[in-house]
């Protein structure tokens, strides 16, 4: 397909997902002025048909070929489980479709390389919906960092420790399992690898215990029989950057009343950290403290250029509707974006890593 010029009519999307997809992904799509969602895909005809009918979407498919197929669709958006992923992707890609790929990128490292090759190789707009990248207290981290904040970075420790998961009782799906993709690195661990390549450089390698608290969830498909989960649910990881900084990564879906999600960055001039303990929206709350020459911790002001036009109750839409924004002028322009489908396979390369890591017990080298 190629480019889309200036100029030219909006970009027809469609929405393969309807869980997430539905709940943020949409919202953040149509606060774009360029794009017009065309077709929404569902497996069952009765779901499919309702969504469009609820949303004013003209499309309503049941196969990720009749999406494809269809010639006003330009783009697709994916938010379906992990083990969906490449497949959807590579059919999107080969039939000259742009694509915004949720997190994780797929189920391994090797996957997501293909697609990067498939969606160069096409002069495809791959983009991944990394949205930390783009929330305002984290765009200036990454100024303050840029600017030499810190100085030389010594040290860096990441809490994200929640209780979406803490309940026993919460049903066991693809979420529990292994092999399909679920647990806290895939969830969580995916973005966290994102946004510390991007704030602090490569990863070097990497030293990682992955644990499950919950070894089985009820399947309310079977009676509730209880099922085994095989995916972790807690993860203790050291990593080390090329420039040999150490830094320490402590992630759970089942901590009850956890801390939330903080990142502290310790240098020889200074101290940045930024942190929410809000448990119900992974974005809203976040504060940026900072301190220089061993001073007390302060709240840092956010310049109002960094914060968002418009904010919604759901925290996610709006950093979203930022990638999106990106996505959409990469379309437009063929001008490179992050985060695209090259950082999706670097931080799919660090999870590798670190079950590689949890296998043998040992340091694995990236």
């Amino acid at each position: 397909m190629g480019l889309i010029h200036m100029n030219s009519e909006k970009i027809g999307v469609a929405l393969i997902g309807t869980g997430f997809g539905q709940k943020v992904h949409l919202p953040a799509l149509r606060a774009n002025p360029n794009i017009e969602v065309v077709a929404v895909y569902h497996r069952d005809r009765t779901t499919a048909e309702t969504i469009a009918r609820t949303h004013n979407i003209p499309n309503a498919c049941t196969t990720v070929q009749e999406i494809i197929d269809r010639p006003e669709v330009q783009a697709v958006t994916i938010a379906t489980p992990p083990f969906l992923h490449y497949d959807m992707a590579k059919a999107a890609l080969n039939a000259g479709k742009h694509i915004l790929l949720e997190k994780p990128t797929t189920l391994n490292a090797t996957e997501a390389q293909d697609l990067y090759e498939l969606a160069t190789e096409k002069n495809l707009m791959a983009a991944m919906n990394f949205e930390f990248r783009y929330i305002p207290t984290w765009q200036r981290l990454s100024e303050l960092l840029s600017d030499r904040y810190v100085g030389n970075v010594r040290y860096a420790k990441v809490d994200w420790l929640v209780s979406s998961r803490a309940d026993a009782n919460r049903p066991w799906n693809w979420y529990a399992q292994n092999d399909l993709g679920g647990g806290a690195l895939g969830a969580i661990g995916s973005h966290t690898f994102d946004y510390i390549t991007w704030l602090l450089g490569d990863i070097k390698r990497v030293s990682a215990r992955l644990s499950t608290s919950i070894l089985q969830r009820p399947d309310p498909f079977d009676n509730n029989q209880l099922k085994p989960v095989t995916a972790d649910d807690t993860c203790n990881i050291l990593l080390e950057l090329n420039h040999q900084v150490p830094v320490q990564v402590c992630l759970s879906s089942v901590a009850m009343q956890g801390r939330g999600h903080f990142i502290e960055i310790y240098g020889d001039r200074g101290t940045l950290a930024l942190g929410s303990n809000n448990q119900k929206d992974y974005v809203h709350g976040f504060k940026l403290l900072g301190s220089q020459n061993n001073q007390p911790l302060q709240e840092l002001v956010i310049p109002s250029s960094l914060e968002f036009a418009k904010t919604y109750d759901d925290g996610r839409i709006a950093p979203i509707a930022r990638v999106i924004d990106a996505w959409v002028h990469a379309i437009q322009t063929g001008e490179p974006m992050s985060p695209s489908l090259k950082d999706g396979v670097v931080s799919q390369q660090i999870m590798d890593a670190c079950h590689r890591s949890n296998d043998t017990d040992r340091w694995v080298t990236l």
